[in-house]
């Protein structure tokens, strides 16, 4: 069968006799008919498996049932919606990459302006989604949006600016190491937030999956260790892992909020607003901690280029973030977004040359499986419905109990004298569910 095998179907039995009831047909209590199921399996079967007639029917049966559900649920787990995930989240990853190179080069050239950076981003932000929202009509104009609801992105964008500023000013006080670790803390305050807030509920296998994630990001933190490239300050390191868990739990805020708004209002809302608030707020921060860094910037053209890269990754970053939050949610996004120092490590191997360690990969590895593990399953509400948007594999029962509903014929003869049994199937357009009319 084609595209449509993914389709549940709807048996209609024409004439159900005696004998299809003791052999336990395909009735809603009783099990297949080993000859029937022989039958259909030796129908759908290739060239090369009806090679192996010799076999035993109950050896050929298992054999390859055995294969073909394994192949099923493999096409369930990999699915279409889940590599555009995957391929989502490494891409905001390579963007942070790209603003943590360029605050690399940055810092090398006695560049060190967190505030001035984070203001040219909202500013385009603001000139891009902000100006979009003056021209909107209707209840999601502008003005509608301030009348309404102005102190909640007035919060949401103080968390934002504070996050960001918070992580790069820890970069001064204590270790890369510290800051690799203690930023993981954003994972358990987004699942916290987002079961109060949100009323998102997860199954176990979402917290194995963020167990394994975390221990890839062990890994990458071992690597660092043993090939000694524990960078940062040790000026005062309790100050700077507060800042760490302080930039955690308000990015872990942000992004809440984000995903709300996104789902309910629409990416555009969001964005301007950020636009609107953050350049607002950094704009005041910059002047008061910063204007004596800005005025003795040396604006060569390579700082022009650094601070152009910078601000067009961030813009980005910001742009097609609300885009990875409709597809998944905002603690898969985060956990996608753990492979970021490794994609910063590869970079590095070539531009400023660290020690390659195979710990590296195992540790990319590891965070790409926890991620996958934490997207197949979808978590779902208390009223029941998956938050995500996504009909979850079918059981073992219903894999087997679909594969023997074939579009056949089948003419039966039973030992109640040869009664006639005329199955009938027609595909339904909703996947998911499986009804048995008799």
């Amino acid at each position: 069968m084609d595209g449509a095998e993914r389709s549940k179907y709807t048996v209609k039995i024409a004439d159900d006799s005696e004998a299809e009831r003791q052999n336990g047909g395909f009735c809603g209590c009783g099990s297949v008919d080993p000859n029937l199921q022989t039958r259909l399996l030796q129908k759908r079967m290739g060239p090369e498996e009806r090679a192996a007639g010799s076999m035993s029917p109950g050896r050929l049966n298992r054999k390859s049932l055995l294969s073909r559900l394994t192949a099923y649920r493999l096409k369930e787990i990999f699915t279409w919606h889940l590599l555009k995930t995957l391929a989502m989240g490494q891409g905001l990853s390579l963007l942070i990459c790209g603003t943590a190179v360029t605050c690399q080069y940055l810092a090398e050239t006695k560049v060190e302006t967190p505030m001035l950076q984070s203001f040219l981003n909202y500013a385009l932000l603001f000139l891009t989604y902000t100006v979009a929202l003056v021209f909107r009509r209707g209840d999601g104009n502008i003005l509608q949006i301030l009348r309404t609801k102005w102190w909640k992105y007035l919060l949401v964008g103080l968390s934002d600016v504070e996050a960001n500023y918070a992580v790069v000013k820890a970069y001064q006080l204590t270790t890369l190491t510290s800051i690799q670790l203690l930023d993981c803390f954003v994972i358990p305050v987004l699942m916290v937030l987002s079961w109060i807030f949100l009323r998102t509920r997860y199954r176990a296998i979402h917290y194995v999956s963020v167990v394994v994630c975390l221990l890839g990001v062990g890994a990458m933190v071992g690597a660092d260790l043993l090939a000694g490239r524990d960078q940062g300050s040790t000026s005062d390191i309790l100050l700077g892992d507060g800042l760490v868990l302080i930039s955690a739990a308000l990015y872990a805020v942000s992004n809440v909020c984000q995903e709300h708004v996104v789902k309910n209002q629409g990416r555009v809302e969001f964005l301007g607003m950020m636009g609107l608030f953050g350049t607002l707020i950094s704009g005041i921060q910059m002047a008061i901690l910063e204007h004596k860094s800005v005025v003795m910037i040396p604006w060569t053209w390579w700082i022009v280029v650094l601070f152009t890269i910078y601000v067009s990754c961030m813009f980005l970053l910001y742009s097609c973030m609300p885009v990875a939050l409709r597809l998944t949610s905002a603690t898969a996004v985060n956990l996608s977004l753990l492979t970021a120092d490794l994609f910063s490590l590869f970079c590095g191997l070539f531009l400023f040359g660290y020690t390659f360690s195979g710990l590296y990969i195992v540790s990319f590895v590891v965070i790409t499986v926890g991620f996958v593990m934490f997207n197949v399953v979808p978590t779902f509400a208390p009223e029941g419905p998956a938050r995500l948007d996504r009909t979850p594999a079918p059981s073992l029962s219903a894999s087997l109990d679909n594969y023997f509903r074939q579009e056949v014929d089948v003419d039966k003869e039973g030992d109640g004298g040869g009664a006639t049994n005329r199955l009938q199937w027609q595909s339904r357009d909703h996947a998911g569910e499986t009804s048995t009319k008799f």
